[in-house]
C-alpha cells in the first residue's frame, strides 16, 4: 500500500474552482489512477481533508501508487508525494502506544415501521460522536487509552481523546445536495489485536469512505515532536516524515 500527500493550491481559484463538494475530490482521487480506470477495476482509496499550520493538503491511502501528475492537479507542483507504507505496518506492535487522527463519518441506524433497511442518520453532539468512537474500538483492534482530564462530561470514560474538528460538507449526488457529517478525532490508543488494528489502518472506519471519511493515521507515542509546536505544526511535521522517510505516520 502508499501513501501520498499534496499540498492543495487554495491560492489558485482558477485551478481548484471544481473542487466545490466532496464529489469533485472523489473524481480527483479516482483520476489518479489511470490503469484502474482502464482495467474497469476500482479498488478503495481512502482518503482525508487535513488544514495544517494554515495549508490544506489531500492525505491518501490507496493500494497502488497515484500517478503524481493527476495528483498535482489540483496541487502546489513539487509537493506531491507517495510511498510505500507496508513498511509501517510491518513496524507495529501489539500493545504499543500510539497517537492518532481519524476523521470519520459517525451515524446509527433508525429501525423504520414502512422498511426492512433502517435509515441512517448522523449523530449530531460532541458526547454522541465521542461515544460512537468509543464503542468501536474493541472491534477495531484497539484500547482508547484513559488520561486524567474529562473533555466530556456525560462520557468520562471518552478522555482518552479529543475531537479537533466538526463540519458538514456539501456531496451533490443524482440532482440533489446532501450535507455529511464529518468529525475529526485525536488522542491516544493502545494496539490490542494486531491483525485486526492493521486492517483497520488500511480498510478504513465508519461509512463514506469515498467521500474522505474513514482514514485513520498513527505514530508511536514516543514519536512526538518538539512540545513547543502547534498541535497543526505538529501533525504537518509527523506527517512529512513519514512521506519523506517512510518511518512516521500521523
Amino acid at each position: 500500500m502508499y501513501l501520498s500527500r499534496v499540498q492543495i493550491d487554495v491560492n489558485n481559484r482558477q485551478k481548484t474552482k471544481s473542487l466545490t463538494h466532496l464529489g469533485a475530490f472523489h473524481n480527483w482521487i479516482e483520476h489518479c489512477f489511470p490503469d484502474e480506470i482502464r482495467a474497469h477495476k476500482r479498488y478503495r482509496h481512502l482518503w482525508r481533508i487535513d488544514q495544517l499550520a494554515g495549508k490544506k493538503y489531500l492525505l491518501l491511502l490507496s493500494e497502488e501508487r497515484p500517478d503524481l501528475t493527476e495528483l498535482v492537479k489540483y496541487g502546489i507542483p513539487q509537493t506531491a508525494m507517495s510511498r510505500d507504507y507496508d513498511p509501517f505496518l510491518m513496524q507495529i506492535q501489539e500493545g504499543q502506544i500510539m497517537q492518532f487522527r481519524l476523521t470519520a463519518n459517525p451515524t446509527h441506524a433508525i429501525k423504520r415501521p414502512d422498511s426492512k433497511q433502517p435509515r441512517i442518520v448522523p449523530h449530531i453532539t460532541i458526547q454522541q460522536q465521542g461515544k460512537w468512537l468509543a464503542d468501536r474500538a474493541d472491534k477495531l483492534g484497539f484500547q482508547l487509552i484513559e488520561q486524567n482530564q474529562d473533555r466530556f462530561s456525560n462520557v468520562p470514560e471518552l478522555a482518552a481523546f479529543d475531537i479537533v474538528n466538526r463540519d458538514w460538507p456539501i456531496l451533490r449526488h443524482g440532482g440533489r445536495r446532501i450535507r455529511l457529517s464529518r468529525v475529526t478525532f485525536e488522542g491516544l490508543l493502545r494496539v490490542k489485536n494486531l491483525e485486526e488494528f492493521k486492517q483497520t489502518l488500511e480498510n478504513g472506519v465508519g461509512r463514506e469512505k469515498a467521500f474522505g471519511m474513514g482514514l485513520m493515521t498513527v505514530i508511536p507515542r514516543d514519536s512526538k515532536p518538539h512540545h513547543a509546536l502547534s498541535d497543526a505544526q505538529a501533525t504537518l511535521e509527523l506527517e512529512t516524515k513519514l512521506i519523506e522517510n517512510g518511518h512516521l505516520l500521523i
